[in-house]
């Protein structure tokens, strides 16, 4: 099933600019999701904002964002001063820089996207900037605003398109000596070297999305299921009984003997 575009813009590189759009790589969609019911009524619970001194409900109007300050003292920001952030690059992924691939860690990339051309026009010099990076094995760094913050990207040829990471910043990456720094400087055992890269080698097998199942997820869809059929047998209507036998009208032909005898014998009397 073809997957909406998240965002649509161009991608530029000196001169050369082509339409694209942008798709999410991933999805949590299939994710097991449950909404807060009212137990009495069955009914969704709906959350709103509440005044935290007041306790009166907020109007959607009166709801704006706010930097802290101090206590109990915020900077507020309207709607029209936070879309006028980072401007230049809502619309436009301009590549300037390029860096080695194996030069950046895994643990700068944060969400991955698919690149494409958004028309067929633009096919050529997608696919011009998508070769001359692969010929490199080099990435393109740039800059996009999403969801109102901007955000650095790297681009990423793959295949007939292009992988975009948006990228964490400095202040996000935890720096790993903190706490890699106590771990001593014992030495591995050139013994048992051997018999671990063995027991490696007996458990490697080529990688398979079957590494990632979800147990938890299965386990909730087999409750789901069960209390479904449960639900089902309850509702369900009952069957009507079937009609009572109508009374036969066949004699026992020794019952009628005896009584005609007996009938007999008493007019006889």
């Amino acid at each position: 099933m073809a997957v909406r575009p998240y965002w649509k813009g161009y991608l530029k590189l000196s001169l050369v600019t082509c339409s694209v759009q942008m798709m999410p790589a991933t999805s949590e969609s299939e994710k097991v999701r449950f909404h807060t019911l009212n137990r009495q009524t069955k009914n969704r619970v709906v959350s709103q904002y509440v005044d935290s001194v007041t306790g009166k409900e907020v109007e959607q109007d009166d709801e704006v964002k706010g930097f802290k300050r101090g206590e109990d003292d915020y900077v507020l920001l309207e709607e029209e001063e936070l879309d006028t952030v980072a401007l230049d690059s809502t619309k436009t992924i301009d590549v300037s820089t390029f860096a080695p691939r194996d030069s950046i860690e895994w643990i700068w990339l944060d969400t991955p996207y698919y690149l494409a051309p958004n028309d067929a026009v633009g096919h050529e010099a997608f696919s011009v900037i998508r070769e001359a990076m692969q010929a490199k094995k080099m990435v393109g760094i740039s800059r996009l605003v999403i969801s109102r913050r901007e955000r650095a990207v790297m681009l990423e040829p793959r295949g007939k398109g292009i992988l975009l990471w948006t990228l964490r910043y400095g202040d996000e990456v935890r720096d790993e000596d903190t706490y890699f720094k106590g771990i001593g400087e014992a030495t591995a055992d050139t013994a048992m070297m051997p018999l671990i890269q063995k027991l490696i080698k007996k458990q490697t097998q080529d990688w398979s999305e079957k590494m990632v199942v979800d147990p938890v997820q299965d386990r909730l869809l087999d409750i789901i299921d069960t209390k479904k059929k449960a639900q089902r047998k309850t509702t369900r209507q009952p069957k009507p009984a079937p009609p009572s036998s109508p009374p036969s009208n066949v004699i026992n032909i020794m019952d009628a003997l005896k009584k005609s005898i007996a009938a007999e014998t008493r007019s006889r009397k």
